[in-house]
């Protein structure tokens, strides 16, 4: 596992630039693990931003609130792990678009 600057700024780019870094990441890296990682982290965006969504939609009629609660926990958590596991030189696939991406 190497680039570990790189994969750690993929993460942490969700708390300021959450599409534009993956996305520049995906165009200037030739290694197969940081254009994986860039398609998860823009994906896993895009999801949780539609959950977050659907579930204040979904608030006027009360059922939505621990939803936005746990989805909002999930969009700051997640990419915290990712740092970590990125520090650690270890693997990590984002939950949800972890599996939708080879």
């Amino acid at each position: 596992m190497e680039h570990t600057g790189m994969k750690v700024l993929i993460h942490a780019s969700a708390f300021f630039a959450p599409f534009l870094v993956p996305i520049l990441m995906f165009l200037i890296s030739e290694d197969h693990e940081i254009k994986k990682l860039s398609i998860q982290a823009v994906l896993f965006q895009l999801v949780i931003g539609l959950l977050i969504t659907i579930s204040a939609f979904m608030s006027i009629f009360l059922i939505g609130i621990p939803f936005v609660i746990g989805f909002g926990v999930m969009w700051i958590v997640v990419p915290i792990i990712g740092i970590a596991k990125a520090l650690q030189n270890e693997g990590y696939d984002y939950p949800i678009v972890g599996r939708w991406v080879q």
